[in-house]
């Protein structure tokens, strides 16, 4: 249910690829240099590039399932909105202001016991680490943010066009898809796009307790055994990744936006 594509390794393939190359042998040599290159290095470092990309994409999107309806339900049922109730709204409410008071670190830790029942479920193996395990503790982690930026984006809409709705006889599902969604859409993708880079700092940190990914290429060449070529390449990569996710974000965004 969680590894959708378990064959994910864009990067590490394109490396082995060029590595059939004449000028590969060249590469390597200009790489080695750098103390703590060598092939197998470069490997390391496109395979845990893979890792980081897969978590922070699958992650983003499981917790983008969780904390879409929750956001429209943290906003529809509001006072005096669609599907006004002030006791679900207020348990939904304290809720996710429960779950964004954790922080990630500790939360992490905190439902070791759940990520193994979920892998052991969903798996067969009750484990806690890996690229796989670290699915459930990110999506948890950022879902409560995904709730919260829907809302904020559902809150821009104007109460003039559900009103509007409202009167014509529109359902709360149809105000929901043709109205709150659509008008939303372009704050929603921002918030979204900024999400998704709030997660890629989450993978670091997954990573740096061996869950594989970036973050565990930083904790093992910058704590244990420096090595400052490694940790500029890690860090010049994971800026890559940020500046890539706020590009697709904005161009996604420029689309969606109505004129």
């Amino acid at each position: 249910m969680f590894d959708f594509i378990p064959s994910f390794k864009p990067f590490e393939t394109l490396m082995r690829h060029l590595s059939g190359y004449d000028f590969w042998a060249s590469f390597v040599n200009f790489c080695s240099q750098f103390n703590g290159f060598n092939q197998n290095m470069i490997f390391k470092i496109a395979q845990e590039t893979d890792n980081t990309i897969y978590m922070t994409v699958l992650s983003g999107l499981w917790g983008t399932i969780i904390g879409l309806p929750l956001g429209i339900l943290l906003y529809t049922t509001r006072k005096n909105q669609i599907l006004d109730c002030s006791i679900a709204s207020g348990l939904l409410s304290f809720f996710t202001n429960l779950l964004r008071s954790i922080p990630f670190i500790i939360l992490l830790f905190w439902i070791i016991p759940f990520t193994t029942f979920v892998m052991l479920i969903m798996t067969g193996q009750g484990i806690f680490l890996g690229r796989q395990a670290a699915l459930v503790p990110l999506s948890i982690g950022v879902a409560p943010l995904i709730a919260r930026m829907i809302e904020n984006a559902l809150l821009e809409v104007p109460k003039g066009l559900v009103e509007a709705a409202r009167s014509m006889g529109a359902t709360p599902l149809q105000i929901i898809r043709k109205v709150l969604l659509p008008e939303a859409m372009p704050v929603i993708v921002n918030s979204l796009t900024i999400t998704l880079i709030t997660l890629n700092g989450y993978v670091a940190m997954v990573g740096a307790i061996g869950s594989g990914g970036l973050g565990e290429l930083a904790r093992y060449y910058g704590l244990y055994s420096y090595k400052p070529a490694v940790m500029n390449t890690v860090l010049i990569i994971l800026i890559l990744i940020v500046f890539t996710i706020q590009f697709i974000g904005n161009a996604i965004v420029k689309r969606v936006t109505h004129h």
